[in-house]
């Protein structure tokens, strides 16, 4: 009788490489996880080649010091891994700093406790409906002081927005999405789970007279140049408070926009891309703001020459008096008093661009032409947001149209004209 033949021991380290049920090949090894200690994680294959070899590279990455996800880590260990390690590099800071708001305040608290690998589609649905129900002032313990409704036992009652629970949703999707495509899960459970589409923002752009009477009192502000071509050209304000004069060909009339000013975090003011790949764009100016750059070139001339050698130099079209970035804070600030002075109803700084659509669309101008000017990455963006204008011209249309079939004296036995449909 023949001896069975025994299986080949695995080395050291190696760990365990099993086939599922489902045909595909799991393999089971220790690593150093992200908060430090040494846990299990799994990675799955459709060979058992595969599923050696990933985890034969995450096996290599830990033995280097590197920090390895999980899928027996805890919800709250992968995010913080996720957040440091994966999207640190992906993201602008400005979007990774609300991410980590997000995880810290809502998704570490909710879920963070839960083993990631037996987190379910009833887990995150349960979690999302309980974030719309709970009063966050109680949960956060934002009125710990005395005479507040925390302190005192009474809830005011203050629940996140529909949209604030979507973006929560989708932070936890994006996160999980990675420990798929890493192999650590095989499936993403928060995708299973459908919230509510929140309504978008309502906005109230300004109308033809409004838009008028805005472009006149601006001509008595410092700033007048740059609320007339936030107005005139869509820019966002970022794209705005970054133009510089080398972007500009005032004899061709064209802008290009490749950056934008932003204040992040750590670095405080600094010059980023532009928003996306179509943000980064080129623009025809209108002749009422060529006129206007050449004037405010004059005026910031004067400017350079007031401050002496105290000027920056920063190359910015618009800048504080001693050629110094403005702060987008500032001018927030600058345009709400603007409007103050001049009595015109208060909306955001971003409700200009939202104006320069409208006034756009209620023109006639094809949607294409404006997702362009706008740089927007899609025209489903710009169909989706200015929805409710194309619904208003659609009636108008639709009432013309009426007036054209209106009631009528023929005789309906009357056979139709002929005519000739091209």
């Amino acid at each position: 009788m023949t001896a069975p033949k025994r299986k080949k021991a695995r080395a050291n380290g190696e760990g365990t490489i099993y086939q599922r049920n489902d045909g595909r090949w799991e393999a089971a090894g220790y690593v150093l996880a992200a908060d430090g200690s040494r846990k299990r994680v799994r990675v799955y294959g459709t060979t058992r080649r595969e599923a050696a070899d990933k985890l034969t590279e995450k096996i290599a990455d830990s033995n280097r010091g590197l920090p390895v996800a999980s899928a027996d880590s805890t919800v709250g260990d992968y995010l913080t891994y996720w957040l440091n390690g994966v999207a640190v590099h992906r993201l602008r800071e400005n979007t990774h700093t609300r991410y980590a708001t997000c995880v810290r305040l809502h998704l570490t608290p909710g879920l963070g406790a839960k083993k990631i690998a037996r987190l379910t589609a009833k887990d995150v649905r349960t979690f999302l409906d309980r974030l719309r129900s709970t009063c966050q002032c109680c949960t956060q313990n934002l009125d710990a002081g005395p005479k507040r409704c925390c302190a005192i036992g009474e809830c005011c009652q203050k629940h996140l927005s529909p949209s604030t629970v979507t973006y929560v949703h989708s932070v936890l999707k994006s996160a999980l999405e990675h420990a798929v495509r890493e192999d650590d899960l095989p499936r993403n459970v928060a995708r299973n789970v459908k919230t509510i589409t929140p309504r978008p923002r309502r906005f109230r752009p300004l109308t033809t007279a409004e838009a008028r009477r805005f472009l006149d009192a601006a001509r008595a502000d410092r700033l007048h140049t740059l609320y007339e071509l936030a107005l005139r050209t869509g820019l966002r304000k970022g794209e705005l408070l970054g133009l510089q004069w080398e972007d500009l060909d005032l004899t061709t009339g064209t802008a290009t926009i490749r950056r934008s000013l932003q204040r992040t975090r750590t670095g405080g003011l600094a010059h980023l891309p532009t928003k996306t790949r179509a943000s980064d764009r080129r623009i025809a100016l209108p002749d009422e703001c060529i006129h206007s750059l050449k004037g405010h070139k004059d005026r910031q001339d004067k400017d350079r020459e007031t401050a002496g050698p105290d000027w920056k130099g920063t190359g910015l079209v618009f800048t504080t008096p001693t050629g110094g970035p403005l702060d987008p804070a500032n001018l927030t600030r600058r345009f709400r008093g603007f409007l103050d002075r001049a009595g015109l109803r208060h909306i955001r700084f971003h409700d200009l661009r939202h104006s320069t659509a409208t006034l756009l669309l209620e023109q006639g101008v094809d949607l294409i032409v404006i997702k362009e000017l706008l740089g927007h990455a899609h025209i489903g963006v710009t169909a989706g947001v200015y929805a409710h204008v194309r619904l208003r011209l659609q009636r108008q249309a639709i009432d013309t149209l009426g007036d054209v079939l209106g009631p009528t004296d023929d005789d309906p036995r009357d056979p139709p004209a002929a005519s000739v449909v091209r």
